[in-house]
């Protein structure tokens, strides 16, 4: 029994050293939004230019995602995890130093790659990691380190920007890197890839019909998601009227609801995926639409966005679960197309529902998005029927 308790310990050593490689990720991806500012005037760019280092992340990541598995063929994955975590310090030194334009999107391109290659990897990881019972647990714990990173990533960067300057806040992501590459290198194991094992590319996953189902619900979720999310500011200045420091608070509130969301939702789908898979769409669509039609009172409209934080933060781990389950020989291209998905639908909900916010105001916004929503939990219901089905729920 000792060796196997010493394996486990060992494995949650190294999914803890992998969510502070997630939360310095993503702490640096979203940093430049509180600081485009300072990096404008810096590098003597216009604030749409310097803007671009934020979408420039989201590109790579996009292309990474869908190649890292073919690109990928033949290396020990504890040794591709460990470049790429070399790329994140060479990102952060590039960003912090750079002269110019051209140095900064570099740094920014490397980030991308960093973002897509890890969390392609990281539901085929952690199943190498802990125990098959314990996965879900694991990948809420990425998560967790996901939803601290970005509660406090952007008040972060405008708190260091104001003493140390835009450069400073960047360059601590350095040793951040640097205290991440040396625990995982003392924590990974050789995790040699199987060159007996044929797997199909991201985008030949597509091929599948419950790839294509699965996939369908993620993009309508994460674009039903972010059609609301992306304009939350303006609703709370303009409709519930809340002060800056009010505002700050309500988005602490969802930040701090998120990690225990990952922690709750993380228990649930140990048991029963499917449900996760349909209630918090479905939750997620009630909260929009009480957002309708209570969103001009402050303290309802705060417990609403709280509960939003909550369930949206944490349905990314039901989602990587299924990626474990559905696809338990193929995880890492499944990963890969799971990022590029999520990428995508992120920016095609944030873009349409900046159209709608426009065109049609907050009201037509969030009942868009409460239907895009709905839509998710009904293909998520008919991915749990259709299930590759009695494996898919795990018993406690």
């Amino acid at each position: 029994m000792a060796p196997n308790r010493d394996a486990a310990t060992a494995g949650w050593g190294a999914v803890s050293a992998l969510s502070l490689c997630v939360a310095t990720l993503i702490a640096s991806e979203f940093m430049p939004v509180s600081i485009l500012t300072p990096i404008a005037s810096d590098l003597h760019l216009t604030e749409g230019a310097a803007g671009q280092a934020i979408s420039v992340s989201g590109l790579f990541a996009v292309l990474t995602s869908l190649s890292i598995s073919t690109v990928g063929r033949g290396i020990d994955r504890r040794a591709l995890l460990l470049c790429l975590t070399v790329l994140m310090l060479a990102s952060g030194l590039l960003v912090a130093f750079a002269p110019n334009f051209a140095v900064l999107i570099t740094g920014r391109a490397l980030l991308g790659v960093v973002i897509g290659g890890f969390w392609s990897m990281s539901a085929a990881t952690v199943m190498r990691l802990v125990p098959k019972q314990q996965v879900p647990r694991a990948l809420a714990m990425l998560n967790a380190g996901n939803a601290v990173a970005t509660t406090v990533a952007a008040p972060l960067g405008s708190f260091l920007g104001q003493y140390i300057g835009w450069r400073g806040a960047f360059f601590l992501v350095v040793p951040l890197a640097a205290v991440t590459f040396v625990w995982q290198w003392l924590t990974l194991p050789p995790m040699p890839y199987d060159r007996d094992k044929e797997q199909p590319s991201a985008l030949g996953l597509l091929r599948r019909p419950n790839a294509r189902l699965g996939m369908a619900a993620v993009a309508l979720l994460f674009a039903g998601q972010f059609a609301l999310f992306t304009y939350l500011r303006p609703f709370l200045e303009t409709v519930t009227r809340l002060e800056v420091s009010e505002l700050s608070l309500v988005l602490l509130a969802m930040g701090i609801a998120g990690v225990i969301g990952t922690w709750l939702i993380g228990r649930m789908v140990a048991c029963r995926l499917s449900t996760a898979l349909i209630l918090a769409p479905l939750a997620l669509a009630a909260v929009a639409c009480g957002l309708v039609a209570l969103g001009t009172f402050a303290l309802p409209t705060a417990a609403l966005l709280t509960l939003w934080g909550m369930i949206g933060t944490g349905a990314p781990v039901a989602w990587w679960t299924w990626v474990a389950r559905r696809f338990p020989d193929d995880t890492e291209p499944a990963g890969g197309l799971l990022v590029a998905v999520v990428q995508l639908a992120i920016t095609l909900g944030a873009a349409g529902g900046g159209l709608l916010f426009d065109a049609a105001g907050y009201r037509t916004t969030f009942l868009a998005s409460a239907a895009l929503l709905v839509a998710s939990a009904l293909l998520g219901g008919l991915d749990a029927r259709a299930g590759e089905g009695g494996s898919a729920e795990a018993q406690p």
